[in-house]
């Protein structure tokens, strides 16, 4: 875009910005764009599979869990937007500059290891989607992610081909997110139509229960009374299983790679202060819409399917669904140690715990079954007696395919950011596409060498864990960042708007650091190794903003 270009947007902006509510939101909508690369990465595997199985283990209860957890997310986005568009400044030299290169550098690294680490379930998904649901079962794994790859690089490659590239980026984007959130809808409405959804239950699911997060759902008490003396340790194992679902569900929101794209996309379109508002509603209808519309279609048809149901695992003759059973196993092992020991379960052959597990009682199988994670492939059969076979491969299929490549798209726009500003080098093509090209790889790679198995949803929930730790960075950061004059000068909200601003920017910021600290903690000794190193970046944080703001009054 022109620099004369540039001056006429900004010029209709702040026009446009002092008009009614129905103008600007008409005008923003055309304008609207880097909230679209936000919705394409948060709608990916991590947000299938911690909706999956946020529905298949607390039913319609936590409906309302994910979009508290946008809305909390946005407003930490929302703070990052304005601090960019104020002052047209790289985040990642501001936070360098004005708060520690510690922490800066911790945001950057963090980012890195997320892009990389996210790709590989992506790809893992797409592969899954592609021959489980797509009819492309006769294409290898490493066929599937050459594919997946090539498009990547491509999209990837038109982005840096300029302001049209960049438009043709962004429109690409749109489609594959209205696809994911269409294809989703779709299986919703169908399941309507056949009456299997209780809308009753599920607009309660809406109302926060704050109970809900630390107690099995109400509909297990019954399953759970039914093992007898055993009850007290099946509830504590579905607490357990169902607080890294929640986590997973929780942080896949909004992740630290997120909090990098956002400024920087930005920046690419030469947005600036007058483009705030917009950049607030473009959030919205780009992130927030399409978010809590897809990944709430999933938890309802992963709830109306799995929760507290055991029949597509565990058959009527005894037997167990042969591509669950290593889940199942796993489950019913667990409760044949609790009875007999851990010592005495090692020690039996393996005729001899095969026996065991046939003869150990009915509700205790039955509730073991219930507890095992599905994939989307199995959600997808499971759908089909209601919705179809086309409804519920097909649609669900091209759904989920969109939600892998649209995300694998925007972790190599990441990666290739972060390169630019890692080398100092911003704007830079072939470094953006060297970033690009690395994310890619590691995510074709991951399917391949690290990670293998049936329920390839199942890998976005311990990425997910790790993306959620270190999102307290960011937070932490920009917190600091938009109470800085030196930063943001004349563009410092006051008064009432910082203490607004300054509210909702805490809260986020505790949420986000509690939820890391309790998944860190539970980890053992590295995990609390992850608990000093956070609280000493927030320590050498906060030294480094009082010492930069005192040399500015100075």
């Amino acid at each position: 875009m022109s620099d004369a270009s540039i001056e006429q947007e900004a010029a209709e902006l702040a026009e446009i910005n002092q008009q009614g509510i129905g103008r600007r939101y008409g005008y923003y909508a055309k304008k609207s764009g880097p909230g679209w690369l936000q919705g394409a990465i948060t709608l990916g595997g991590g947000s299938l599979g911690g909706a999956l199985f946020l529905g298949s283990f607390m039913g319609y209860n936590l409906m309302w869990l994910q979009p508290i957890a946008m809305v909390l997310g946005v407003i930490m986005l929302s703070a990052i937007a304005y601090v960019t568009l104020s002052t047209g400044d790289r985040p990642f030299r501001s936070v360098n500059r004005h708060v520690s290169p510690v922490l800066g550098w911790a945001w950057l690294i963090a980012t890195l290891m997320a892009n990389v680490v996210w790709c590989m379930p992506q790809f893992a998904l797409g592969t899954g989607a592609i021959q489980q649901n797509l009819g492309g079962g006769a294409i290898p794994v490493w066929g599937c992610g050459i594919i997946l790859l090539a498009i990547g690089l491509l999209v990837n490659f038109f982005y840096g081909k300029g302001s049209k590239g960049v438009e043709l980026f962004e429109l690409i984007l749109k489609i594959l997110v209205g696809i994911v959130v269409v294809s989703f809808f779709g299986v919703v409405v169908s399941l309507t139509m056949s009456g299997a959804l209780d809308w009753g239950a599920i607009f309660k699911g809406l109302i926060p229960n704050l109970k809900m997060l630390n107690q099995p759902a109400p509909t297990f008490a019954e399953p759970i009374a039914a093992t007898g003396s055993f009850a007290e340790y099946w509830t504590g194992v579905i607490s357990s299983k169902q607080f890294d679902v929640i986590i997973a569900a929780f942080a896949t929101a909004v992740g630290i790679n997120m909090t990098f794209l956002l400024p920087y996309s930005m920046l690419k379109k030469r947005w600036g202060k007058h483009h705030r508002q917009l950049a607030i509603f473009d959030l919205s209808i780009g992130l927030i819409i399409p978010f809590v519309l897809a990944t709430g279609c999933v938890v309802i048809a992963a709830a109306s399917q799995f929760h507290t149901k055991s029949a597509d695992v565990l058959f009527e003759d005894g037997t167990v669904n042969a591509k669950l059973e290593k889940s199942y196993n796993s489950l019913i092992d667990g409760r044949i140690g609790k009875e007999i020991g851990v010592d005495a379960l090692a020690a039996l052959s393996p005729e001899q715990l095969a026996e065991k597990r046939k003869t150990l009682p009915l509700a205790d199988r039955k509730l073991a079954a219930s507890l095992v994670k599905r994939d989307n492939q199995q959600l997808a059969a499971a759908l089909e007696p209601l919705a179809g076979k086309t409804v519920a491969q097909l649609i669900f299929g091209i759904g989920v395919i969109g939600m892998a490549v649209s995300t694998i798209i925007i972790l190599m726009l990441i990666n290739g950011f972060t390169f630019c500003e890692m080398f100092n080098k911003p704007g830079d093509r072939n470094i953006h596409l060297l970033g690009a090209t690395i994310a890619g790889i590691g995510g074709f790679l991951g399917p391949i060498w690290l990670w293998s198995g049936a329920s390839k949803a199942a890998l976005a929930v311990p990425t997910s864990v790790i993306g959620g730790s270190l999102l307290p960075i960011a937070y932490f950061t920009f917190l600091l960042l938009m109470n800085s004059k030196k930063v943001l000068g004349d563009n410092m909200p006051t008064g009432g708007k910082r203490l607004f601003w300054n509210v909702l920017m805490t809260i986020s910021t505790i949420v986000a650091a509690a939820a890391s600290i309790k998944v860190l903690w539970a980890k053992g000794q590295w995990g609390q190794i992850g608990v000093y190193a956070l609280i000493a970046l927030f320590i050498i944080g906060t030294i480094g903003f009082i010492i930069n703001n005192n040399k500015s009054e100075a």
